[in-house]
């Protein structure tokens, strides 16, 4: 009975151990996917430029992550009848969460080039595309 207990608690440890990676992945793709949505609803004219990182280092991804989340709050709808789908899709990117590998990043958001909203999703969608990979 003891072995039995022990092998249930070793398997439940190790299929847990095996989901947790691919979570990641899942959760890195779905955001993608809210960012590439969120695209073509996005006003592009008239509007603030917004700090673009691009190609960070890796030590600078979560200084990177963190300027595009800023970022999210400037962005504007691109009209009032896909506001509700644009008010869904920036709070999903807003809320999301990414770990602080506790690395030092030098750079800062203002040091990043200023683009135009649709630059700064494009850029987003790639920095999430290289975590994915």
């Amino acid at each position: 009975m003891e072995r039995m207990i022990i092998f249930c608690m070793l398997f439940f440890c190790c299929s847990m151990a095996l989901t947790a990676a691919p979570y990641r992945t899942v959760k890195f793709k779905q955001l993608f996917k809210t960012i590439r949505q969120l695209e073509p609803i996005v006003k592009d004219k008239d509007v603030e430029l917004l700090h673009t990182p691009e190609n960070p280092v890796d030590e600078c991804l979560f200084t990177a992550v963190t300027c595009f989340q800023k970022g999210i709050l400037e962005l504007q709808p691109a009209n009032s009848q896909v506001n509700s789908k644009f008010n869904q899709t920036t709070k999903v990117l807003k809320n999301f969460a990414f770990s602080n590998p506790g690395e030092h990043c030098e750079s800062s958001c203002e040091s990043y080039e200023k683009k135009k909203p649709k630059e700064f999703l494009k850029s987003f969608a790639k920095l999430i595309n290289k975590v994915i990979r």
